[in-house]
């Protein structure tokens, strides 16, 4: 018993030294985040309101409520998501529906995605991002496998096409896309046939295209996206000034606080763009820095996903962590000239309540997850002539785990 405890302990220290170096990697993000988006944000903030500190008060603000709503998530049994599942993705469908009405939602930037009172408003589809994951992560967990029954998948798709088709009329097609890319990923582990994926995928390129196609300011993103010098004061403006912050960055940028480019080169710095004035200030060291400290995130929450004891974290935290990641991505490609222009946050570092609120809320849920990893897990070890179970999963049990439970 003695050692049975020792172990216990041991699997449960290490577990929330892996907790601690998740919360802590983030959180140098977000402080990271809070002072880009002051250096950023200064000299637009007072042009348009008279106070340079305008948009650092109000992210600070955000970042605040962003800890109080995390320190009370990561308190929350994960699965309680998994029993509310349901309710989660209607009322984030009911949400999705109303900012669409006029008077309602309130329209920003040509989009009408947000809905609230003046400076306190929220976007449904940042909310949707983790109704759909919760609601896919009970579907996929309830039924395993049964995303390999192309009745079952048709059926998941009309509820997907309906989420996507509600954020398109507002248009948020970044959003819109990275939920779709998301839930992929979370039918790919779910077992869903290869070839029902390859038929999607050339069903959702060609939706793709008829979307681009369909409004003239998309099919001038991909162009200026192929060639930026060709509108240089139009559609590729904002690409050209990005690489302009990010091609003379040294090993450590011109310094904090020293960006050219924010005197009213690139628009509006502290939002999607904001990783360009981090290379530019910081430099090669301090884009580095970032891109590692994404990158221990996205390891421990995978791992987290591969450890969990039971399908409904798994796919939680798998969803969790892959959201994660393809914003990251995205904005990241976009930033250097890599991917056309979508209007996707950098989680943590770029300005905006919503994305931030949401995605401590998604870190909540993922540390929920991690610290329960080894609490129930049994050893397997003989000792004196006793069993001890020791339940140990690697990357290449992932899909053993579902097929064990494979209805």
């Amino acid at each position: 018993m003695y050692l049975l405890r020792t172990i216990n302990i041991r699997l449960i220290g290490d577990n929330m030294k892996k907790v601690n170096i998740f919360i802590f990697s983030f959180f140098i993000l977000s402080i990271i985040g809070v002072i880009m988006i002051y250096s950023a944000s200064s000299i637009w903030a007072e042009y348009k309101t008279g106070s340079s500190t305008y948009f650092l008060v109000k992210q600070l603000l955000f970042f605040l409520v962003a800890i109080i709503v995390f320190i009370f998530v990561k308190k929350i049994d994960y699965m309680v998501f998994k029993k509310y599942a349901n309710h989660i993705f209607f009322i984030c469908l009911i949400l999705l529906i109303l900012v669409l009405i006029p008077g309602i939602g309130m329209v920003r930037g040509g989009a009408r995605s947000w809905i609230g009172i003046a400076e306190l408003s929220l976007q449904p589809s940042e909310l949707m991002k983790i109704g759909m994951i919760v609601f896919t992560a009970k579907f996929l967990s309830n039924y395993p496998g049964i995303v390999s029954k192309i009745k079952y998948l048709f059926l998941y798709v009309l509820v997907l096409g309906l989420v996507f088709g509600l954020i398109m009329l507002e248009p948020d097609f970044g959003t819109g896309f990275i939920i779709i890319l998301t839930i992929i990923l979370m039918l790919f582990i779910g077992l869903v046939q290869y070839k029902y994926l390859f038929i999607g995928g050339l069903t959702g390129l060609g939706g793709m295209v008829a979307l681009i196609l369909s409004a003239p300011y998309r099919l001038k993103r991909i162009f200026s996206f192929l060639d930026p010098w060709s509108d240089p004061l139009g559609a590729g403006f904002q690409i050209i000034q990005s690489l302009y912050a990010i091609s003379p960055s040294s090993l450590f940028g011109y310094g904090l606080f020293k960006s050219k480019q924010k005197f009213f080169y690139l628009p509006e710095p502290q939002t999607d763009f904001i990783f360009a004035i981090v290379c530019e200030e910081l430099g090669v060291l301090g884009a580095l820095v970032i891109i590692f400290l994404f990158f221990i995130l996205i390891y421990l929450g995978i791992k987290t996903a591969i450890n969990c004891k039971e399908l409904f974290g798994m796919y939680l935290s798998f969803g969790l962590t892959s959201l994660l990641f393809i914003q990251f991505f995205i904005n990241i490609g976009v930033v250097i000239g890599l991917l056309p222009v979508t209007g996707v946050t950098l989680p943590f570092l770029s300005y905006g309540g919503s994305s931030l609120l949401i995605t401590f809320l998604m870190m909540g849920i993922i540390v929920n997850v991690m610290s329960q990893e080894n609490i129930n897990d049994k050893v397997n070890l003989r000792i004196r002539g006793k069993n001890i179970n020791f339940k140990i999963f690697s990357f290449k049990k992932f899909n053993k785990k579902i097929n064990k439970e494979k209805i």
